[in-house]
């Protein structure tokens, strides 16, 4: 493979072993010849500035529902995206890190190359989802930001990132009001992360209507992408030998997916607008010269995305190619595209493995045929429309009855024989709802704001940044007037009202077959928190209308019978209330020490006073809180009390703070009654005290409540631990002889021994970590003792055929890996590399001997940053001396690296399954 040399590449780039030919896949391996260790294996990046020959544009389009508990602004942990927290989390490691890092390998299975694909990929994140990784996974989040950055150098400017509408409501379903608002804040939101002006914006569901495109050219939107079904007819432009071309019906899917066409809006909407406009056309009809605004289309190409999703196209590089390689027109034109699109999860969660598979289609395969791996921006900038289509009415790629599928018994998306007859009530509801709050947020508004909807177009700004000082920036700019607290309260709630409101409209709620699946619970709670901020607000009620009207929804199960069911057992028990994040904290004090201000989701609790009394087996904690919300600032100023009785036995209270003598009562009355020894006089004392209302365990959020029931088995856990132990002890030879006549082992037997073997694990492996977190130990490597002990109990697992079962210890492992390899490549010491080599060799081999499935992906990622930042350097530096004539000394005075270091270097790529054996072949 031959390519261009660019030694300043950035290390967010694709990255290859130089060493020979990089290979995709085993099923692609077919002739590949051997490259010389001093070629530089990248692509080229001149940027092309002429249209000519076949262009490739591969769309991902990246989205997860929002997930967050609207009260909590916190994704809660889903049980059903095991081993993971939650699904976000879930598809993150299967695609979206990927992606950022995906491999090529050789036969042997050897890493050779570590690419981006987002440098390659024309792509759009969902800006909700985008605000999920900025907050779990920075390094992948930078990764996906750069990669718009290396497109654009490559690419004229032209960066492959482009805009989504912000949380994936369908369009055409949407009013004017909240067509704009989605698209300024898919806008802003752009703008923000990538630092310049989104080109094109990816329309939810591609659901588009001529509405939709007038919003979009409104808002200076160049192009969006579409099915082919979704075109009506197309033509020529017009030219001075053919003043009138034909029209082609195209209606079945027949356009041709390998040109770009644009969109010509003739409504009278636009005759104000356009002379404002960029994208806008003079036309002259009838001797008229008229303004005619329009917008570029691209039309992926059907039948190849098809197979992209539901077939094997993208099992290896040279399969996808080919396929992709039928798609290109033989007739004479100097420059066509191919484009396909499809969910951006494809690659890696929905199809494992397959990010490996675009990586090397991007550095080889494509390249191998001439064929320019590009975005659409770049390929408009080149090769700019000659055709107009005209589109059908409304339509989306995922339904063939228009939009139906969001708003009506369509039949898309029902399984099982179920029926969708909920879904017209469902958007009769929300569109009502809609409604209500919006004339709750013009009355209200308009005497805090300037402009109302102008302020919730630019409330995005606080959304990205809830800082005080982007706060105080906003109100300053959009207030009637100076806001005292009150006021500056009801106006985030208003906002956030609105916010929620736009939320409760994101397109998965009705995109399956039932009302009650998570995506549909998640749609209501959104309305739910913003009918309770309009009664904040205003003190009025729309809960039970709204519920009323959710009654009409049918429901496939009969537990819920209909939407109002549905509101009040999954909605309503979901609700958050100040006084239970003061009793979140009230409990989890009792476990945890509670610092003077710390922030228990999105809220910051601050302690004004804390006193713990212990007596017998109860424990009891008296407090003052003052919570205040991140988002809307609201405040309370709460007392509590919380008496754990033991083991599951909780009894929590709450009331508004009522000044400190109050205050000084309740804490001596109840340090009184607590003196008694008497849990039902402490009881009776809460109640009086604080009333009726009280928490209990069950009232915690999900995470700490099953922090906490963690914490109160921890010490059966460990009674079983000692017992198993002993067990195994007692009976180890016993064991032995089972094993020796092969035998099978009695079932309580391998359980007692695959406990306590997995415990002992655990505990060697935690305090091996101690020591290297241990800042006043410099001496590395550490822990041979726990490491030599690991070696002994894996041999012992292994003659005893169990295995261990604790995910913590393969997370543990696999972080002291990476934890010993950053010592041994960064802070590198000739002195000590054998010895740390060895050791960083024995914990890979443990993990394998322990058979705990280590990821060594980070590992590889580290290694492969420092291979092209200076082992390779130093190679060349060894090869170019040895090719000037040089004779070989055991030290040359001006290299960094002696020979047997750098060798030593070079087999540890090996270990961590790096192709390296060309440097290793060619050196002396």
């Amino acid at each position: 493979m031959t390519s261009s040399s660019n030694t300043g590449r950035s290390r967010q780039s694709a990255k290859f072993s130089v060493d020979s030919h990089p290979v995709a896949p085993q099923s692609d391996l077919r002739g590949l010849a051997v490259a010389s260790p001093t070629a530089s294996v990248t692509l080229a990046e001149t940027p092309i500035t002429a249209a000519q020959g076949v262009y490739v544009v591969v769309h991902g389009h990246f989205y997860q529902p929002p997930r967050e508990n609207p009260y909590l602004d916190a994704i809660e942990r889903q049980p059903s995206a095991f081993p993971y927290h939650d699904w976000n989390e879930r598809i993150h490691h299967e695609c979206y890190r990927p992606n950022a890092f995906a491999r090529i390998v050789n036969d042997r299975e050897e890493v050779m190359g570590i690419v981006n694909n987002y440098e390659y990929l024309s792509f759009n994140f969902g800006p909700t989802l985008l605000n999920w990784l900025e907050r779990y996974d920075i390094e992948t989040y930078q990764r996906i930001l750069e990669a718009d950055r290396q497109s654009c150098a490559r690419l004229n400017g032209h960066g492959n990132a482009i805009a989504q509408v912000y949380n994936h409501i369908i369009m055409p379903l949407a009013n004017d009001r909240d067509k704009r608002t989605q698209i300024r804040w898919g806008k802003v939101d752009f703008r923000s992360r990538f630092g310049r002006d989104p080109e094109g914006m990816w329309l939810a569901e591609t659901a588009v209507d001529y509405p939709t495109l007038e919003a979009l050219v409104a808002e200076g939107i160049k192009f969006i992408i579409l099915a082919p079904s979704q075109a009506q007819r197309c033509r020529p432009f017009p030219t001075a030998e053919q003043p009138d071309p034909d029209w082609h019906e195209v209606g079945g899917s027949q356009i041709d997916p390998t040109r770009p066409y644009r969109c010509y809006l003739k409504s009278s909407e636009f005759s104000v607008l356009s002379s404002k406009l960029d994208n806008h056309l003079k036309l002259k009809t009838q001797n008229l010269e008229l303004d005619c605004p329009y917008i570029d289309i691209f039309f992926y190409d059907g039948p190849i995305s098809r197979d992209m999703g539901f077939d094997t196209v993208l099992s290896h590089s040279q399969q996808f190619a080919s396929r992709l390689g039928q798609a290109v027109r033989g007739e004479q034109r100097q420059a066509q595209i191919i484009a396909v699109a499809t969910d951006g999860e494809t690659f890696g969660h929905h199809k494992g493995g397959t990010e490996k598979c675009l990586a090397y289609s991007f550095v080889h395969e494509f390249p191998d045929r001439q064929w320019t791996v590009t975005n659409f921006a770049h390929y408009l900038s080149l090769d700019p429309p000659t055709w107009e289509v005209e589109l059908k009415p409304v339509t989306a790629w995922s339904c063939s009855h228009g939009v139906d599928r969001w708003q009506d018994d369509c039949g898309c998306g029902g399984e099982g024989g179920w029926h969708q007859k909920w879904r017209r009530p469902l958007r009769n509801a929300l569109d009502w709802l809609r409604d209500q709050l919006a004339q709750v947020y013009v009355e209200v508004g308009s005497k805090l704001f300037q402009d109302p909807w102008l302020a919730r177009d630019e409330y995005i700004d606080v959304i990205r940044d809830r800082t005080s000082a982007t706060v105080n920036a906003f109100l300053a700019r959009h207030q009637t007037h100076a806001l005292n607290s009150i006021e500056r309260i009801d106006a985030l709630r208003l906002l956030e009202m609105q916010r929620h409101t736009l939320l409760m409209y994101t397109s998965c709620g009705w995109f399956f077959e039932e009302l009650s699946r998570p995506e549909g619970t998640q749609i209501l709670r959104y309305a739910a928190r913003a009918i309770e901020l309009a009664g904040d607000v205003t003190g009025i009620h729309l809960e039970e209308a709204f519920v009323k009207r959710l009654a009409l929804a049918p429901s496939n199960v009969d537990l819920f019978n209909h939407g109002a069911e549905v509101y009040r057992q999954l909605v309503t028990t979901a609700q958050v209330s100040l006084e239970q994040v003061a009793a979140h904290y009230a409990i989890s004090s009792l476990f945890t020490a509670p610092a003077k201000e710390q922030r228990v989701y999105c809220y910051t609790a601050y302690q004004t006073d804390y006193q713990l009394q212990r007596m017998g087996a109860m424990n009891l904690a008296i407090g003052r809180l003052q919570l205040t919300s991140e988002i809307t600032h609201e405040t309370a100023d709460l007392v509590f009390a919380v008496l754990h009785l033991g083991g599951w036995d909780f009894h929590c209270c709450i009331q508004p703070f009522g000044g400190r003598r109050e205050y000084s009562q309740i804490k001596e009355a109840l340090i009184s009654t607590l003196s008694q020894a008497s849990a039902a006089q402490m009881i009776l004392t809460m109640t009086r005290l604080f009333g009726d209302q009280s928490f209990s365990l069950q009232s915690l959020f999900a995470e700490e409540r099953h922090r906490i029931m963690r914490m109160l088995t921890q010490g059966t856990l460990t009674r079983l631990d000692q017992l198993y132990s002993q067990v195994y002890r007692d009976n180890y030879g016993i064991l032995m002889a089972f094993h020796r006549d092969g035998l099978s082992v009695p079932q309580e037997l391998q359980v007692a021994t695959e406990v306590a073997l997995s415990q002992r694990v655990l505990l060697a492996l935690r305090l091996l970590e101690q020591e290297w977190s241990d800042p006043t130990v410099d001496n590395r490597p550490l822990g041979l003792g726990h490491l030599a002990e690991l070696e002994a109990i894996a041999r012992e697992a292994d003659q005893l055929r169990c295995r261990v079962h604790e995910p913590e210890a393969k997370q543990t492992l696999e972080r002291l890996i990476l934890q010993s390899l950053r010592n041994l490549l960064v802070h590198f010491n000739p002195a000590t590399l054998e010895e740390d080599m060895a050791y960083l060799e024995r914990l890979i081999r443990l993990g394998h001997q322990l058979h705990l499935g280590l990821s060594l992906a980070a590992a590889q990622e580290l290694y492969f940053d420092c291979l092209h930042d200076w082992i390779i350097p130093e190679c060349l530096h060894w090869l170019d001396t040895a090719a000037q004539g040089a004779a070989f000394t055991p030290d040359w005075a001006d290299v960094k690296i002696r020979l047997p270091h750098l060798r030593s270097l070079l087999r540890l790529g090996q270990t961590l399954a790096i192709d390296v054996a060309g440097w290793l072949a060619k050196l002396p």
